[in-house]
């Protein structure tokens, strides 16, 4: 973190130089997330816009005041996809202008023609989480720039062909995939007006532990009785204790030692890896009776980690592939604060379970797709009152990396986020770079060979994404959340994606009619209160969940980059998606039911795609987690574009 400059040098004119330009970047960002957001949602009718007849500029009446919004370049994509390049104006009756800074003041005048009336706590509570996530988004950038400079050099003294190769042949897998993972954690969800909220932490924190500032993070390995948890593993891991040993042998002959001083019996307690902040503000005091009861006890060795992107799943910098380690922190990231569940800690191993059994019947969906399997995880329970609901702070998940990480293939896992994420050398997508190895140029002109290159290989890449998440979903019933954050791309040498890397099953949704026809089950995890992941009736919520996390969340964002970066047709890649995932369709239609594949092939290729209302949900304070909107399905109008032309 040695290029972190943080706001308590307000003294450095140099800082506050950076400082300023950092912040005024963030705020664009805020104010282009909002503005999607509004109208993906429908919060603001998309009908009202008026756009100039030539050029991407748009004028938003505001009849209440006679005043317009004037966007000077709105970016008007397939899926009702408004993305905000330009400055905002507010144009009064009489003629003046006001550019619009801060997401704030848009909000303000927008509020009067929104289809539903917020609280005034949840319109405070959307700002003031904008405003902290724009400041945390400030701080990231400033780091950026001088982590990018910092590997800039490293690349040239390396003399390697770009950023990938770089990382190739510096680094070991492990080490090359994190740290793209840390990297590629900046910009986040695509959805999300509060990317980089993180209330409860200071600038400093911010930076001690977040992916975005290349952070290390202590883990300390705490010990819970062992009668006082209830522990998942998958079927190959018959002791918890020998396999903690054989996967961080060091760290338990240290922690097993300390026991071992107590006069302590090692097999009768659990090793409980707890995040810093965490011990530090959360378990101290929310789990003093058990501290005093003897339950658990929080002295024990503490190892270093990197925190991924997902914030809280971390990778320990130990030698090996050693398992990451998914942890509860009680702070709340963008609105929602983290804990790890009783039904994360019952489902992972067990879909991972499952999953293994497909991909070795299916031979990995023609060797598309890998996973992260999570091997163990616990929870916290109490022998005596065996409620689930006290061990959400209190649990851990391991998910193993030995499989992905240490290969002889050739093959580099990018987090897909990373892929949209702007290369330090020239501050192009490294995706581009990926392109243009794999075509053996480095050319941006719109030539008719660079257009090829870009739709072969974002054909490779939509077959690699589409035929694993298809095949899985028609034939089990199984949804991969292959998101941006989720999902890794394995990669050859030359930029050619190859295969699907996923992790994070344990909230993924299964229905369990499907998986019985191919002769599996699926225990489902049953609390009150607590949203059911495995379903027997509708399948709806489980493709969904496919639809969400892949195709919105991923692929058309995926399609959306490239098209402005390389300025293609706006509806081509959209296209070659269609036909991809029409290709992944055909291949498994002769195994599924005839009205099953249609009716999920209309789903996929034809009908509105559902997505999450994230800002509505933000707005109405989370009170329902399940809040969806329905997009125009790009694929459907990409054809029909296409048909139009060739009449």
């Amino acid at each position: 973190m040695n290029n972190t400059l943080l706001p308590l040098q307000s003294d450095d004119v140099r800082y506050a130089e950076r400082h300023e330009t950092a912040l005024n970047l963030a705020r664009r960002n805020a104010l282009r997330r909002l503005v999607r957001c509004l109208f993906a949602e429908k919060i603001i009718a998309t009908d009202k816009l008026v756009f100039a007849p030539v050029g991407p500029s748009a004028w938003l009446p505001l009849w209440d005041t006679r005043a317009l919004l004037f966007f000077s370049n709105l970016e008007s994509a397939l899926a009702d996809t408004f993305v905000n390049h330009g400055t905002v104006t507010l144009i009064g009756a009489n003629g003046t202008r006001e550019e619009i800074l801060s997401a704030a003041r848009l909000i303000d005048l927008l509020l009067p023609y929104f289809d539903f009336a917020p609280s005034e706590a949840g319109v405070a509570g959307l700002v003031r989480d904008i405003d902290n996530s724009i400041e945390n988004d400030a701080l990231a950038r400033i780091h950026r720039d001088g982590w990018n400079a910092d590997l800039r050099a490293d690349i040239d003294a390396s003399a390697a062909a770009g950023f990938a190769d770089y990382l190739r042949k510096q680094l070991s897998v492990r080490d090359a995939a994190i740290l793209l993972d840390q990297w590629g954690a900046l910009e986040g969800h695509p959805f999300y007006p509060t990317w980089k909220s993180k209330p409860d932490l200071d600038a400093r924190q911010v930076a001690a532990l977040s992916p975005e500032f290349n952070a290390t993070v202590a883990v300390r390995i705490a010990a819970l009785r062992g009668d006082m948890a209830h522990i998942e593993r998958m079927p190959h891991v018959e002791s918890y204790h020998d396999w903690f040993a054989e996967k961080f042998p060091e760290v338990w002959a240290r922690w097993k030692g300390g026991l071992n001083e107590k006069g302590l019996d090692e097999r009768a307690w659990l090793p409980l890896p707890i995040h810093a902040w965490h011990l530090e503000h959360f378990v101290h005091k929310e789990y003093a009776a058990e501290i005093e009861e003897g339950i658990l006890m929080l002295d024990g060795p503490d190892i270093e980690t990197w925190p991924t992107m997902s914030f809280r799943t971390m990778m320990p910098r130990l030698p090996g592939a050693v398992p990451f380690i998914k942890l509860p922190v009680a702070l709340w990231l963008t609105s929602e604060q983290r804990s790890l569940q009783a039904k994360s800690i019952h489902m992972g191993p067990r879909i991972s379970t499952l999953i293994q059994r497909i991909l070795a019947d299916e031979r990995g969906f023609d060797q598309t797709l890998e996973i992260f399997p999570e091997e163990v995880a616990f929870h916290y329970k109490h022998a005596v009152r065996q409620e689930d609901r006290p061990g959400r702070h209190l649990s851990v998940a391991f998910r193993a990396s030995k499989d992905a990480f240490e290969r002889s293939d050739g093959l580099l896992p990018v987090t897909v986020a990373s892929l949209l994420s702007a290369s330090p050398i020239d501050g192009r997508p490294l995706a581009a770079e990926l392109i243009e190895t794999r075509d053996a140029r480095r050319a941006t002109a719109k030539t008719a060979e660079t257009i090829e290159a870009v739709e072969a290989w974002f054909r490779q890449y939509a077959h690699v994404v589409t035929h694993p998440v298809i095949g899985i979903y028609l034939l089990y019933g199984i949804a991969l959340e292959a998101h941006q954050q989720n999902t890794s791309v394995l990669f050859e040498a030359d930029g050619t994606p190859k295969r699907l890397l996923i992790r994070d099953f344990g909230d993924g949704r299964t229905y369990a009619p499907l998986l019985a026809t191919r002769g599996h089950t699926l225990e489902p995890y049953v609390h009150p209160g607590i949203l059911p992941t495995v379903f027997d009736g509708d399948i709806e919520p489980v493709r969904a969940f496919v639809l969400d996390a892949c195709f919105v969340c991923h692929l058309h964002e995926m399609a959306l980059l490239l098209t402005r970066e390389y300025g293609l047709a706006p509806t081509r890649l959209w296209g070659i998606l269609h036909e991809e995932t029409a290709r992944s369709f055909e291949a498994f239609a002769s195994r599924v039911d005839a009205t099953l594949w249609e009716t999920e092939r209309a789903a996929f290729l034809e009908h509105p795609w559902p997505t999450r209302s994230v800002l509505r949900m933000h707005l109405l304070r989370y009170a329902d987690y399940r809040l969806q909107h329905r997009l125009p399905n790009p694929l459907r109008h990409a054809v029909t574009a296409l048909r139009g032309t060739d009449r």
